[in-house]
């Protein structure tokens, strides 16, 4: 008897599953035709026993063949989360927050699924505990973040989806 795991969504904002849908026709239609011509040079230069080219060409086309695939998983488990008519109050995937400190700075973090996180721009997981604190808040919210060491106490501005 064969069981089949259900495997979890992975859930998106629009946004996200686009760049992935690029990445993704990158690698097979550009990337895949560079390391061919690449390991075509490979093979013209002989004995492939000792051909250090021919190996790293190998090694590189498995690297991206297993990036295609992982990305092909990514795009079919996919579930795109996007925001409802007027449903701009409650910090949820795909939500912008605008947060102000004591010291009246602002910051804006963004909620975006794991795979489209990228904490130098400001894309938060929702499964992180940073984007975790931030969930279900919404504006005139006061909110305690870890920052490394520290912990800084913010005051939600607004809460949007773009």
């Amino acid at each position: 008897m064969t069981r089949t795991v259900a495997k979890e969504p992975i859930y998106l904002t629009p946004k996200g599953l686009e760049k992935i849908k690029e990445e993704l026709r990158y690698l097979k239609e550009d990337k895949r035709e560079e390391l061919s011509k690449y390991m075509g040079a490979a093979l013209a230069d002989g004995d492939l026993r000792e051909s250090a080219a021919y190996d790293e060409a190998r090694m590189l086309q498995s690297a991206n063949e297993v990036r295609i695939a992982d990305l092909e998983e990514i795009v079919h488990r996919a579930v795109v989360v996007e925001a409802a008519e007027g449903d701009d109050v409650t910090a949820r995937l795909g939500a912008s927050l605008e947060l102000e400190d004591v010291a009246g700075a602002r910051i804006t973090f963004h909620l975006v699924g794991t795979h489209e996180a990228d904490v130098l721009d400001n894309k938060i997981s929702d499964e992180s505990p940073l984007g975790q604190n931030l969930l279900g808040k919404r504006a005139g919210d006061e909110v305690a973040l870890p920052l490394g060491a520290k912990t800084v106490s913010y005051k939600v501005v607004s809460v949007y989806f773009e």
